[in-house]
């Protein structure tokens, strides 16, 4: 009995001691798998919607949201966090989940390389991180990763070449490569992924040749390679894969035609995506054998012939895209293929346009399916009426009869259509009145009725369509007054009335036109005056009133439109003198007020440049440029004799004075910039970048991080960071706070004081944005040269006096800045007040040279001050508390 119990004893010791080294193991894997989660977490810089939160000790790490763990071990298999918003990189350390399979970080804005170490985790089946911003090339040793079924790293921003070695993973099923900046060709070697069902690399900078191994991918279902620079014929055997479901080849310079047995040989197609290629030949017959085909698009390419009628036989098609071909050979049967299509009762778009239909416009075309929301028909020889029963098309949104031969009357049945967006009949022969039905048309953004011979009045019906964008009714036999309600949409951004026969006054509402971009009423009959309410049109660029009866004075509110860069006012009875404001318009290219009865003398500015502007026929004019060749102002004369000798005295007095005491000061400053040997500052050769994305200076500052930031102020903070991290280029990115009152016109001030002013000491703009934020909100900032030395506010104010300025560097310096007030004050047009001269806004380059910056309340001026007009970034006294600016006192706002 006793040895019984000791040998029971005895093997239950011995089966404890054989649990022992397991234990040991999966205590010291999950230690490692805890520390791997930790530095991950490290690795994260932000975390809006708290993802994270539940990453620390008071749980098991098991339990962390978005961690998976195996129940035997407790070892993590899968760390999932996609759409959380994220911030950061991956840590080196994910290399050590040796039990991951699953990785997904997809929707985020994780950012730098992928790290090398993922090709430590062996057991992983799905990566996924797309949709991040990732950088750098694809890890060539992702292939130790043997067991990968889904790899998916599409829509960052990859480079170099797709690795060939990925063709050794034989289990893979899904590869997405789409949307990054990846080079080079297709490896042949993909051809050997037997189990490859989604081939994904669309929208990347792949060249050369589609591999023909690529055929022999018989479980393909997928393959997108659209918008590449691929070019040459697709091999045969691709068109051979009857797998093949959704098959895109968009975007590149491919030829060649489609074989004739498609559809027989790729049964199961649903999508074909072959627009903007160099394809040609007919469009084959059989492709009514692919009964599930939902998509067929071949816009932009060289096919010819007729339409197949068996498209008809296609019971699932929801998208007809035949644009920019030669179909049709203006036969008068080639739209007979549209009474077939009303079998396709899903059918949703129909792209017709720009080809070489004609014949009479079909009746059938009112019995397609009434799902149908797009419908375009335009560029073609189509000849006929529209028909009345378009009503029935009551889905649509889109209708483009454009550019063809059509006549007689637009159907006031059109008004029925009420989800209507869009409506082109322009370039047609239509007759008769514009129906005010279309005053129905609430949804209507669009409205093309240029280029016909309607007649009649502007309905004012049309006031109702509260969201139009868009109104094109010029070059037609319109008669009338304006209506005032259709000048007042406020939603207008393109307005074109021109060449017509139009009569009365423009009316006073045209003020309310806020979001008018271009504005033509030229070629009627109006009579009376500009409105001074034009002035209110504070997004108007475009300005045509040429042609008309126009009396009255040109407005001088005209000079507020700071945006405007074509005005022609040419051809009208406009008198007096030409507004001196106007010529303070920044962007104006383009100014034609010939043939007037102007008169007095020329302002200058932008009237100095010959090629911008005509002044031609009116006889009173005086003064100008010489190449205008007018005559001098009589009243000018007298004065400018009687001011020249008092100018010539007072000039030689100041001259004689300061040139000693700039004598002595130059002397001084050449002999200390002569000692100093330094190398030019690395940030003097970053040239002028075009616009930069907020994701690019997101990255070059950490994400806007704490310990970049070197400066703040009333409308924003200030951050050290690096545009190239390979060149090392350290910028100064100013961040505005446009939830700062003033701060929008504080961005644009600075934007119009900086954008063509050129000086040694004045601080370089290399770039700007003006974009959204990853929350949607509206983001600006301006990106200068970084100063190394801060602001001469630390080194006057300094806590720490190791350092401190000798009395030559606070002569060059006070130099320095005394010649960039020169400049702004009278060598650069148009004159500029900084308004904010403190030493704060003084900065000290690598070699101590000052340059003065923040021009967040600069304001540009004229010879003659106008508060009213000058571009300011705030009301009443213009800088820093207790501080007026030097010049100010000319200004009625001090």
């Amino acid at each position: 009995m006793e040895s019984f119990i000791y040998l029971h004893v005895l093997t239950l010791l011995l089966f404890i001691n054989l649990l022992q080294p397991t234990t040991v193991v999966s205590s010291f894997g999950n230690e490692t798998d805890h520390l791997a989660l930790l530095k991950f977490k490290e690795s994260i810089v932000a975390d809006p919607q708290g993802l994270l939160n539940s990453w620390n000790d008071s749980v098991h790490f098991c339990k962390w949201q978005g961690i998976t763990c195996g129940r035997r071990h407790q070892r993590v298999t899968a760390l999932k966090l996609p759409d959380g918003d994220l911030h950061g990189t991956i840590s080196p350390y994910i290399g050590n989940l040796s039990f991951l399979r699953t990785f997904n970080l997809s929707n985020n804005s994780f950012s730098g390389k992928i790290p090398q170490q993922v090709e430590h985790l062996l057991r992983l089946q799905h990566l996924n991180i797309s949709v991040n911003l990732f950088e750098g090339g694809i890890p060539v040793n992702l292939t130790f990763c043997s067991k990968l079924s889904i790899i998916s790293l599409g829509r960052n921003r990859l480079s170099g070449k797709i690795p060939s070695d990925i063709g050794s993973l034989m289990k893979l099923e899904f590869l997405s490569l789409q949307v990054n900046n990846l080079t080079g060709g297709i490896p042949p070697s993909l051809g050997n992924l037997s189990s490859l069902i989604h081939l994904s690399i669309t929208a990347n900078n792949l060249v050369g040749n589609v591999p023909e191994e690529i055929g022999r991918l018989q479980r393909l279902s997928l393959f997108y390679i659209s918008d590449n620079q691929l070019f040459g014929m697709i091999p045969p055997s691709i068109f051979n894969i009857s797998s093949m479901e959704s098959f895109s080849l968009g975007g590149n310079e491919f030829r060649g035609s489609i074989p004739l047995a498609i559809g027989i040989n790729m049964p199961n197609l649903r999508e074909m995506f072959f627009a903007r290629n160099e394809f040609s030949g007919q469009i084959p017959d059989s492709l009514s054998n692919a009964s599930q085909l939902e998509v067929f698009d071949i816009v932009g390419n060289k096919f010819v012939g007729q339409v197949p009628a068996s498209f008809g036989n296609l019971p699932e098609l929801r998208w007809l895209g035949l644009t920019l071909n030669s179909l049709g050979s203006y036969s008068v049967n080639a739209l007979g293929f549209i009474t077939s299509l009303t079998n396709c009762t899903k059918l949703r778009r129909l792209y017709l346009d720009h080809n070489k239909f004609g014949g009479d416009l079909p009746n059938s075309l009112a019995n397609l399916s009434t799902t149908l929301t797009e419908l375009l028909l335009g560029g073609n020889r189509v000849s006929g009426v529209i028909p009345a029963t378009l009503e029935n098309l009551k889905n649509l949104i889109v209708l483009g009869l454009n550019e063809n031969l059509l006549t007689g009357v637009i159907p006031t049945s059109l008004g029925k259509l009420q989800k209507l967006q869009g409506l082109g009949l322009h370039k047609n022969r239509l007759s008769g009145e514009v129906p005010s039905s279309l005053g129905n048309l609430t949804q209507l953004f669009s409205l093309r009725l240029t280029t016909n011979e309607l007649e009649g009045s502007i309905p004012p019906t049309i006031r109702y369509c509260k969201n139009l964008y868009e109104i094109n009714i010029s070059k037609n036999r319109l008669s009338g007054d304006i209506p005032p309600e259709i000048i007042g949409l406020s939603s207008l951004a393109f307005l074109d009335l021109s060449q017509n026969s139009l009569t009365g006054s423009l009316p006073v509402e045209v003020g309310k036109l806020k979001n008018i971009y271009q504005l033509d009423i030229s070629g009627n009959n109006l009579t009376g005056e500009i409105p001074e309410t034009i002035g209110e049109c504070q997004s108007l660029e475009y300005f045509y009133l040429q042609g008309n009866l126009i009396q009255g004075t040109i407005p001088s509110s005209l000079a507020s439109l700071r945006g405007l860069q074509y005005l022609d006012l040419s051809q009208n009875n406009l008198s007096g003198q030409i507004p001196k404001d106007l010529w303070r318009l920044p962007f104006l290219i383009y100014l034609n007020l010939s043939s007037n009865k102007l008169e007095g003398e020329v302002p200058k500015g932008v009237f100095q440049n010959r090629s911008t502007i005509s002044l031609d026929g009116n006889t009173k004019l005086c003064g100008g440029v010489s190449d205008l060749q007018l005559p001098a102002c009589p009243n000018n004369v007298p004065k400018q004799r009687k001011l020249h000798g008092f100018k010539l005295k007072f000039t030689i007095s100041l001259a004689a004075g300061c040139s000693l005491l700039f004598a002595v000061i130059l002397a001084l400053y050449w002999r200390e910039k002569a000692q100093k040997k330094k190398p030019l500052s690395v940030v003097s050769s970053i040239k002028f970048l075009s616009k930069v994305s907020y994701q690019t200076l997101h990255q070059a500052t950490g994400g806007f991080s704490l310990s970049n930031q070197i400066g703040s102020g009333g409308f924003g903070s200030v951050y050290k960071g690096i545009l190239d991290q390979e060149e090392n280029n350290v910028v100064a990115i100013k961040v505005l706070n446009l939830q700062q009152k003033g701060a929008s016109k504080s961005f644009m001030a600075e934007c119009n004081a900086l954008r063509n002013i050129r000086h040694r000491n004045l601080v370089k703009i290399l770039t700007c944005c003006s974009s959204s934020d990853y929350n949607g909100n509206d983001f600006k900032a301006l990106v200068f040269e970084y100063m190394s030395n801060g602001s001469l506010e630390e080194w006057l104010h300094r806590e720490n006096q190791s350092r401190s300025l000798n009395l030559l560097q606070r002569l060059n310096i006070a130099i320095d800045v005394a010649s960039a007030l020169c400049y702004l004050h009278d060598h650069c047009e148009p004159q500029i007040i900084h308004c904010d001269m403190k030493p704060s806004n003084v900065l000290l380059d690598d070699d101590m040279v000052a340059r003065v910056g923040d021009f967040g309340l600069a304001r540009l001026i004229s010879t003659t001050v106008d508060s009213s007009q000058n571009q300011s970034s705030s009301i009443g006294i213009k800088g820093t508390i207790g501080y007026a600016a030097p010049g100010k006192q000319s200004s009625t706002t001090l």
